[in-house]
């Protein structure tokens, strides 16, 4: 396969991912992991590293990708900073263990749980449960508790952490626009910690190709940040057009189909 058919399969993901984010409200690495899976598969890569390689690279471009989106929440108002500065230590201290968890698997295994996690998700979108509102104020203990679970399920599978820290922050009583917001804000270290630990954890890892730096493809990581954020707007004017309800099935069925492939 030629570099430069390599390269325009990875602008064509970035753009997949991007649309697909804006469209369905969702972090790209539910998206960028399994599509990066597959174009990895078709490279000839060692099976050992792409599970892997895959993970690291979707959380490299998500330090990219959601900067912008939480620098907006930010400057609107919509990050709560006294529960993003308490989630912090958590969120750093779970990024850092959920790659290691990772490293420790093999590319098998991380699939398989990967494929489990995306059922999960399909499943929970497919019944349209959105997080319970609540009141309760939480704890500094609980809320370093919290960020330790979310960042090191999103380092280990590779997304930004909204899945979990959204329904938690809401719970705890932030409206819906303030979890989202406070969310987007914690992507950001999820995102950050989580990559360069997979670059040191996967550094002269046998297997890896060249453009490899530790565990995250850097073309890869290039092509996907230049196309998704600008295809993110298309996928933004798509959902104002189209049925919600439409959406949510037509994204878990893709979600059933991607985790099921996982499995078998």
């Amino acid at each position: 396969m030629s570099a430069l058919l390599i390269w325009m399969g990875y602008l064509l993901l970035g753009g997949l991912a991007g649309t697909l984010a804006g469209l369905f409200g969702i972090g790209g690495g539910l998206v960028i992991v399994p599509a990066l899976v597959f174009a990895f598969d078709l490279q000839g890569l060692s099976p050992d590293v792409v599970m892997h390689l895959a993970v690291g690279t979707s959380l490299s471009t998500i330090v990219v990708t959601g900067a912008s989106s939480a620098w907006g929440h930010y400057r609107r108002g919509s990050v709560q900073r006294d529960w993003f500065l308490a989630l912090l230590p958590g969120l750093v201290l779970g990024a850092i263990a959920g790659v290691f968890v990772a490293g420790s698997l093999s590319g098998g295994a991380l699939g398989t749980l990967f494929g489990v996690f995306l059922l999960a998700v399909a499943a929970k979108m497919a019944l349209g449960r959105g997080p319970r509102p609540g009141q309760r104020q939480p704890g500094r203990a609980a809320m370093g508790l919290a960020g330790v679970v979310i960042g090191g399920v999103s380092a280990l599978f590779g997304i930004g952490g909204g899945t979990l820290s959204v329904p938690w922050l809401t719970r705890c009583g932030a409206s819906m626009t303030r979890a989202v917001g406070t969310s987007s804000a914690c992507g950001l270290p999820i995102a950050a910690f989580g990559a360069v630990t997979f670059i040191v954890v996967g550094w002269g890892e046998p297997g890896l190709p060249a453009g490899a730096m530790g565990y995250v493809m850097v073309p890869a990581f290039l092509g996907i940040v230049l196309a998704s954020v600008p295809f993110a707007r298309v996928g933004v004017k798509l959902a104002h057009r189209l049925p919600a309800r439409l959406l949510r099935l037509a994204f878990a069925g893709l979600l059933v189909a991607v985790g099921l492939k996982f499995l078998i």
